[in-house]
């Protein structure tokens, strides 16, 4: 049965007068791997940023219909975004990796949750480097600066920052686009292992990549949801004409 994360209903969103986003309704399931594929300027970053109100940033953004999750609408009057954000991590395409030491880039999240105990924050800091498939590389590291690490680790530790406040859903925003090929395969490995508590949603170009590592794929186009099923149904036998011509590498 069917255990349903994440529910957007009719969701339109506009940046001033410009659409971005137009009725888009999407159900993605707890502990599967969700991705978002399309052309450049298509609306799957926008969304992505819909999922923990990233775009409450932005001046003059409009957004109607409704996104829930567990049920809640957390675009509702009540919703702490703060609190959102804490179950809602997010990873983004460049490793935003603090200019501070590895332990301190990790442990950021907790302290400012309020958590004060050195032995809490040793443990966290070491769970969440694990968790991340990075505390073998780090861990007689963790007092140097996090910008000596290579853009993979750097990426890992990003992770491992998401993952110390234990976020029940990851967005994650072409989160190897910028990483060798060796790099981009721990990243995969991680992702993969990580569903196993956890929701996420990847947005790529990289159609390999969402083959490899979704079960589900969603293809937007000029900021609508064109096909949505699971991945593998998807890239063999597309329903609709622009996802085959996209997926073949016709356009995009």
């Amino acid at each position: 049965m069917q255990n349903i994360k994440i529910e957007t209903e009719k969701l339109s969103l506009f940046y001033g007068k410009v659409q971005a986003l137009n009725n888009i309704s999407l159900n993605i399931e707890e502990k599967k791997i969700t991705a978002l594929i399309g052309p450049s300027g298509c609306g799957k970053s926008t969304y992505l940023r819909t999922l923990n109100r990233m775009n409450d940033l932005i001046p003059d953004v409009n957004i109607t219909g409704t996104v829930k999750i567990d049920g809640i609408d957390i675009y509702g009057k009540k919703i702490d975004v703060v609190k959102l954000r804490r179950r809602v991590g997010m990873v983004f395409q460049k490793s935003n990796a603090f200019p501070k030491t590895v332990y301190d880039n990790v442990a950021y999240g907790p302290k400012i949750n309020g958590v004060k105990s050195k032995k809490m924050l040793d443990e966290i800091v070491e769970t969440s480097l694990k968790r991340a498939a990075i505390w073998d590389e780090v861990k007689d590291r963790l007092n140097e600066f996090a910008y000596s690490l290579s853009g993979g680790q750097q990426q890992r530790i990003c992770i491992a920052r998401a993952l110390a406040v234990n976020p029940e859903i990851i967005l994650m925003d072409e989160p190897a686009s910028a990483l060798d090929p060796i790099s981009t395969s721990k990243i995969e490995e991680l992702i993969f292992e990580l569903k196993k508590s956890i929701t996420i949603v990847i947005v790529t170009h990289n159609l390999q990549q969402a083959a490899r590592v979704s079960d589900f794929c969603a293809f937007f186009l000029s900021g609508e949801i064109i096909e949505f099923d699971p991945t593998r149904k998807m890239f063999m036998s597309p329903k609709d004409e622009r996802t085959q011509n996209y997926i073949t590498g016709k356009f995009g």
